[in-house]
């Protein structure tokens, strides 16, 4: 049954049209971008360091953006209420979100890891990609909590705009497109410490280094992924 509730939520996503372009076609774009227009700032090697940023914002646009948006939406329609009134449990009802939103990351993992081997991307050592699978494990669920926490409480065309440009926000300021380190001092010490930024320096030092993230990134992402889940079981509404 799980894996049947899993299937269904991860078809519906992908066949979203919306969705596609958040989760994928985006990202894709912003890759070739950062890899091969001189004029955007990246680090050396630069499809290395564009792979890791582009990776940390398909898991917020999947797991957090998306998340919050299909939420919101599905609360207004009802279809929560009308899943909550069948035989199937609530715990299946969220393992079921949870498996289908692991599901579309992995998707865009492959598809993104593909475009960056086709663009000269090396891939690093054996250790460097398992620290990489845990790493968006870990940031999928911390943003899968907080795409809960904002989808769940509020009405959708609130959810729709709040998710929006909170994306915006994290990709331009939050320490996905430019690193927390190359900020004015004062806004980079805030940077740091947002999941955003948190995951993509995580994620860059698995990907060109080949190295275990920094504890202070996996802290950061352990206590908003715990904060926005014990706040979200508060507050998510099925209506």
């Amino acid at each position: 049954m799980l894996l049947a509730q899993a299937r269904t939520e991860a078809v519906l996503t992908l066949r979203n049209g919306e969705q596609v372009l958040l989760t994928v076609l985006i990202p894709v774009a912003l890759l070739v971008a950062m890899s091969l227009m001189a004029v955007i700032p990246v680090p050396e090697p630069r499809v290395a360091s564009a792979t890791a940023r582009v990776l940390a914002l398909a898991v917020i646009s999947s797991a957090f953006t998306g998340q919050a948006i299909a939420l919101g939406f599905d609360r207004r329609y009802g279809v929560l209420k009308r899943l909550a009134a069948t035989a199937l449990p609530r715990w299946l009802l969220v393992a079921g979100r949870v498996t289908a939103g692991l599901a579309v990351v992995a998707v865009q993992v492959v598809i993104i890891a593909v475009v960056a081997l086709l663009l000269g991307w090396d891939l690093p050592p054996a250790t460097g990609l398992l620290w990489t699978a845990a790493l968006l494990l870990l940031g999928s669920l911390s943003f899968g909590a907080l795409g809960v926490l904002l989808g769940g409480a509020l009405r959708a065309e609130i959810v729709l705009a709040l998710a929006n440009i909170a994306w915006f926000a994290l990709l331009l300021v939050g320490g996905v497109a430019l690193g927390a380190d190359t900020l004015p001092t004062w806004l980079g010490v805030i940077v740091a410490a947002l999941p955003s930024a948190a995951l993509a320096e995580g994620l860059h030092t698995t990907l060109v280094d080949g190295a275990a993230p920094g504890l202070a990134q996996v802290f950061v992402l352990l206590i908003w992924g715990a904060a926005a889940a014990a706040l979200a079981t508060r507050t998510t509404r099925l209506g």
